[in-house]
């Protein structure tokens, strides 16, 4: 493989905007770091209207090439295929959108002994849960036919499950944090609150949404909540929860550093898998807030419990948290938190992981 940077040729569902796309702001911080590293990206999505009116970035960024692909027919995806033929490393992430089954299978057809086709599953607890009930899932024989499977979390529960449906590699590429762009910023009162939880609304987290923010507003009725994200607006809540709707990525450490302290919700499956840290996570340490998360398997390996985040098994004790956070106390919690994810887990501490899996040596000198 050669040793002047990786050709990587990325297949996912939207770097350009994070409109009902969480994964967006993982792409870019880790491709941002392996550009920094001399790899060349090329970044190919589907033309989504809605995705392309709320792009907040406005332009191409400098560290990767952005391929729009028409979904009227896979004329259009064909044409980015015979274009990343040739590629060092072809990723196919889980959930781009159109023609995600049929490009699972086609992306396979570029491996040859000098292309790898890396599978990036952003779900993997999601992916794995319904693929053990659903034995005719398509997915299951192409597992084994990549070179590697990436996630973006699981730990070793995934990782096993992984290697249990014959793949030949597992490797968990945590989310972390992009010191360039999570830091801290001045308080801005639109933003003041006393707990604040910033995440769209889906399925398989409005329930823990329930049972962790809006029990927790429910018991603190003098208390100020705030909300935002997609989706919320017709969710009944109480009346000291105030909604913000859609926070533009710009806006995100402003609402973080304004906020008393920001709560982290995990989805019903991460939460059962365990090992498994949102972007947001890390993103709210890196604006050096104060920080409250759901209770799962494996946060001491991210955040130490009590020095650097407080930890909830329900509303009840996001409740008491909230309560008992002292002035103090939530500087120090903030500051732990920030030195800690600076320290260990920031995108470029995961690129060089990738390049580790992918057996790419960085040229010295």
């Amino acid at each position: 493989m050669s040793s002047h940077g990786l050709r990587i040729a990325f297949f996912g569902a939207s770097l350009v905007s994070a409109w009902w796309n969480g994964a967006a702001l993982y792409y870019r911080g880790l491709l941002r770091a392996l550009h920094a590293r001399g790899h060349q990206i090329t970044f190919y999505e589907p033309v989504h209207p809605e995705r392309q009116r709320h792009r907040d970035l406005p332009v191409a960024p400098d560290w990767a090439t952005v391929v729009l692909y028409a979904v009227e027919g896979t004329d259009g995806l064909e044409r980015c295929l015979e274009e990343a033929r040739g590629a060092d490393v072809v990723v196919k992430a889980s959930n781009v959108g159109p023609f995600d089954d049929w490009l699972n299978s086609r992306v396979l057809e570029l491996k040859s002994g000098s292309t790898q086709v890396v599978y990036w599953d952003m779900d993997a607890p999601v992916t794995l849960e319904r693929m053990a009930g659903n034995p005719e899932d398509p997915f299951r024989a192409l597992v084994p036919c990549y070179d590697r499977v990436f996630t973006q979390g699981g730990g070793d529960p995934v990782v096993l499950a992984y290697r249990d449906l014959g793949a030949r590699e597992c490797v968990p590429v945590y989310s972390a944090v992009d010191p360039d762009v999570h830091q801290p910023v001045r308080a801005e009162r639109r933003f003041d609150c006393d707990l604040a939880l910033l995440d769209d609304r889906m399925p398989d987290l409005e329930r823990r949404v329930e049972s962790f923010f809006l029990r927790a507003a429910d018991l603190l009725p003098d208390k100020r909540f705030l909300l935002g994200g997609e989706g919320w607006g017709d969710r009944q809540r109480p009346a000291n929860v105030r909604y913000m709707g859609s926070v533009p990525p710009r806006d995100h450490n402003a609402l973080r550093c304004s906020a008393r302290s920001v709560l982290d919700v995990s989805r019903d499956g991460m939460a059962r898998f365990g090992f498994s840290p949102a972007p947001r996570l890390f993103q709210a340490a890196g604006a050096g807030a104060c920080l409250i998360t759901d209770a799962w398997e494996g946060i001491e390996l991210f955040l130490e419990p009590g020095r650097e985040c407080l930890v909830a098994q329900d509303g009840l004790e996001v409740a008491e948290a909230v309560l008992c956070l002292t002035d103090a106390g939530v500087r120090e919690l903030g500051q732990a938190a920030r030195r800690r994810v600076l320290a260990e887990h920031t995108y470029a501490h995961r690129a060089v992981q990738v390049e580790q899996a992918l057996g790419y040596s960085p040229r010295l000198g």
